[in-house]
């Protein structure tokens, strides 16, 4: 089982490189059009895009959302110059599921990435359906401590969960544990989707259990429905995977989600992620209630390169994200988070 686990990062990574469609491209933030000001009334040098994130901080609200780790050249090279990367460029980085860690000693490495990120915010994760399968706080820190990690991802993947050819489906009773992980870890815990959405129902759950932090990571983006579909193999599933692309632009839209979470932002911090494409969406999600972006996709083939690509990457999308402030009229992220009044 640990060695088919690591395999099948390696397998997720192969299928995002081979199938453009995997990112949906959805693009739902261009039907929130922005107010243009003719006369902004500021200098572009003036606007001051640095935010902070638990505790520390960030040159702009930019997260590099979770992508991988395991036992493979690839798939250490990959985190290597990411977290390089954050580190250079003051931008937060979570990890990709760490379970495989614990099945697989020897995929370690490619978590212990704070040499490489010393002062940056790192997120540690796991998936939350572990917990219905022998996983629970020491596994939690365990993930924590390899990555010297600032909090820990908890993600819910229902539907990668059931279209996975090995797939764990038993979510009964999730809420409450995640409460009690949440009450004895000694690091925040943030909670998120995959590219379905954390809907207001399941965030008013997650709240009332002590939750502080969600991830709404809506559709648009990255479809892992579709990925798990090219996993399938004749004589694994019954369906030969089709329920796969039926169900691959499934779930709430990134922008949907953070309009109907806004009743929740006095108690929790959200973070956008799911289709978010471009400094200009990045910033309609803050408008939108967001505090942070998530970013994976885009980062893969830059990652997979250099380090110094990945930076590139990230400055562009810095310098998107600031033009677009400034055609705002907008200085500070005080100004701009929840605004929605520079919606047109």
């Amino acid at each position: 089982m640990s060695e088919e686990i690591n395999h099948r990062k390696y397998d997720h990574i192969r299928i995002v490189r081979d199938d453009d469609s995997t990112d949906r491209g959805k693009s739902y933030f261009d039907a929130w059009p922005l107010q243009h000001r003719a006369l902004p009334e500021i200098d572009l040098k003036e606007i001051d895009p640095s935010t902070r994130f638990l505790g520390k901080p960030l040159s702009f609200p930019l997260m590099i959302s979770p992508m991988t780790g395991g036992d493979h050249d690839l798939v250490r090279a990959i985190n290597k110059n990411l977290a390089k990367a954050a580190e250079a460029t003051g931008v937060a980085m979570a990890v990709g599921s760490q379970r495989v860690m614990i099945t697989h000693p020897a995929a370690r490495e490619s978590f212990a990435l704070r040499p490489f990120a010393p002062k940056t915010v790192l997120l540690a994760n796991l998936g939350a359906v572990q917990f219905n399968y022998g996983f629970g706080l020491r596994e939690c820190q365990q993930a924590l401590e390899i990555l010297g990690a600032d909090g820990l991802y908890l993600h819910l993947n229902p539907l990668q969960e059931a279209i996975q050819p090995e797939g764990e489906t038993d979510f009964r009773g999730l809420a409450d544990k995640i409460g009690a992980i949440a009450a004895a870890l000694p690091r925040p815990l943030l909670l998120k989707e995959v590219g379905s959405g954390l809907s207001l129902r399941d965030a008013e759950m997650a709240v009332a259990r002590g939750i502080r932090y969600i991830d709404v990571a809506g559709s648009g983006g990255t479809s892992w429905s579709r990925i798990e579909h090219f996993r399938h193999r004749p004589g694994r599933s019954s369906d030969g995977g089709r329920a796969g692309l039926l169900f691959q632009d499934w779930g709430i839209p990134t922008p949907d989600l953070l309009r109907q979470l806004s009743p929740l932002r006095d108690r929790v911090t959200l973070i956008a992620s799911g289709g978010i494409r471009s400094g200009i969406d990045m910033a309609k999600a803050l408008i939108l209630g967001a505090s942070l972006c998530g970013i994976a996709k885009p980062f893969l083939e830059p990652a997979l390169r250099s380090a110094d690509e990945v930076i590139q990457l990230i400055e562009q999308l810095r310098k998107e994200f600031i033009i677009t402030l400034f055609l705002l009229g907008i200085r500070r992220l005080d100004e701009l988070i929840g605004n929605e009044s520079l919606l047109a």
